[in-house]
């Protein structure tokens, strides 16, 4: 809702969609010739991609979590799983997501900050200590050095002679909005793009129960895009992810079934939830027609949902419990399949174990008392979402031609146009916010005093006295050669994953990994 200096309301969604003040039947597009709704399961999977939805599995509830060392992680994790969480979700620490350990000078008064530091396969294995690789599913926020963190994570398995194709979860992996949106590259676009097929082709040929991508919007929701820009901008990520692989010589229906995506849930309600179905109608339409996918399951969007960080406030805290469950409602009702809950305390600090108690709860409450999964896609048939949903598609359609005409993703994100556009849409955002056209409860109040979790900064230290007695302790000549085998794998074009597995099982570090990298593939500088 928008008030104009006249006093006057103006209805419209943050994406700038007018809203009517009511809303008749419009022959949407999920009706059929006979005007009854699709049915979930179905193709376009507007209305979920499972028949029964939550009726018969409810969503992955998937906290995020990772701070300081991997005991400290670890100790989180267990409390996690004992208070109800059904899947692992992985943070790590920004020396972690750049390629540099934790002894590194240029690593200095980040580690631990952010997330979890992990240098080291020694590190991987306390961070799961106790934690069955076997029964549970592990999804891991990293993209840069994605396939050195699954090396780690697979060598661990190796170790403790966990039969790879039982692993379940995923990497994130999407290198490119890292470009577009959040900022943690290394490498050039080219290589980078290399990292994220070789990690694909790798993991399906492999891990069979491992999704090797999640394609994520939700980051470039984070960074200040519409809800329009954030489905166009991710398709059109995806889309050249998938060309990427088939170039590789895969048919798409090899592989399409283990893509996953990530999204927002922000502020609109009704918005949020539309953006959801929308959003599987044109990725059903994407396989199916630009693909020529012929699997159901290569057209289906798997998606987790994380609600949105930046709409919480520092100011009165509690306030963004309220917030969070609606977000909550929204990916729900969306058809979600996984969802992180933020904690209240998520614009002040790390989540403590209390508030990451409350928002696991969160999820638990309107999972097991509230109705909503009982029914499958509940407000479908809703005169303004149907609506709003068909909007949406439009308005994704019309970006994904004007991308398509600019080159594709690669192209657009070289030459600005992503970086431009979210700029743009940030600034209107924030501008409305400032001038009191839009309305954010408590904005204006006192900053609380609650407790936070503190992160020791002195981490830094005890970290690289242990890797000092972990380098000392490794074979050193393995290390030279399986360093030298790397950097020769890596001049070449065959897959890097069986090397880096290698390096990592012979007590290689990751900042000695992405350190062949580096000299090899060069760093990227922007240079907007």
């Amino acid at each position: 809702m928008i008030n104009n200096k006249k006093g006057n309301k103006k209805f419209k969604t943050p994406s700038g969609i007018p809203v009517a003040s009511v809303y008749t039947p419009r022959a949407p597009k999920d009706f059929d010739e006979k005007g009854a709704l699709e049915e979930p399961g179905k193709y376009p999977f507007t209305r979920g991609i499972h028949p029964e939805m939550y009726r018969k599995r409810f969503w992955t509830m998937r906290q995020y979590a990772g701070y300081g060392s991997a005991q400290e992680t670890n100790e989180r994790f267990h409390y996690l799983l004992q208070e109800g969480q059904t899947g692992l979700s992985a943070a790590f620490d920004l020396p972690t997501q750049l390629g540099y350990d934790s002894d590194n000078t240029l690593a200095e008064g980040e580690v631990g900050r952010t997330g979890v530091a992990i240098s080291c396969l020694e590190d991987m294995e306390e961070l799961f200590q106790g934690i069955p690789l076997e029964k549970v599913s592990t999804s891991m926020t990293i993209n840069a050095t994605a396939s050195i963190l699954l090396a780690f994570y697979i060598a661990l398995a190796k170790r403790r002679k966990v039969p790879l194709e039982v692993l379940s979860g995923t990497v994130q992996n999407d290198i490119l909005k890292e470009f577009v949106a959040r900022g943690n590259f290394i490498y050039p676009v080219g290589p980078s793009m290399r990292l994220v097929t070789d990690l694909i082709e790798y993991s399906i040929q492999t891990l069979p129960r491992w999704n090797p991508i999640s394609i994520s919007g939700y980051h470039i929701r984070e960074k200040g895009s519409t809800a329009v820009q954030e489905l166009a901008f991710t398709f059109s990520n995806a889309i050249a992810y998938v060309e990427g692989v088939l170039e590789r010589g895969l048919a798409v229906d090899d592989f399409a079934p283990r893509l996953s995506f990530f999204f927002a849930a922000h502020i609109h309600f009704f918005e949020e939830i539309a953006k959801f179905r929308a959003a599987r109608r044109i990725w059903a339409r994407i396989m199916k027609e630009k693909f020529s996918s012929q699997n159901p399951r290569s057209q289906t969007l798997r998606f987790h949902t994380q609600t949105a960080g930046s709409v919480l406030t520092a100011q009165e805290p509690m306030n963004n419990i309220t917030r969070v469950t609606l977000q909550a409602l929204m990916g729900i009702l969306g058809g979600s399949q996984s969802l992180h809950t933020n904690a209240y305390d998520e614009a002040l600090a790390l989540p403590t174990e209390e508030s990451a108690r409350v928002a696991l709860r969160t999820q638990q409450i309107i999972a097991l008392e509230s109705g909503v999964a009982e029914t499958v896609d509940p407000l479908g048939g809703s005169y303004f979402l149907e609506s709003l949903t068909d909007e949406i598609e439009e308005r994704v359609d019309h970006v994904l031609k004007e991308i398509e005409k600019r080159g594709g993703a690669c192209r657009c994100l070289e030459g600005g146009y992503f970086h431009e556009e979210i700029e743009r849409s940030a600034y209107e955002y924030q501008k409305e916010i400032e001038s009191n056209e839009r309305t954010i409860v408590g904005l204006d109040g006192l900053e609380e005093k609650i407790q936070l979790l503190k992160v020791d900064l002195t981490l830094q230290k005890s970290r690289s006295k242990a890797l000092g007695r972990w380098r000392e302790r490794r074979d050193k000549g393995k290390v030279k050669e399986a360093l030298g085998r790397l950097r020769e794998a890596a001049q070449g074009e065959e897959n890097l994953m069986p090397h880096i597995i290698e390096a990592v099982e012979k007590d290689v570090t990751l900042g000695e990994i992405s350190d062949i990298f580096r000299e090899v593939f060069g760093e990227y500088r922007e240079n907007r």
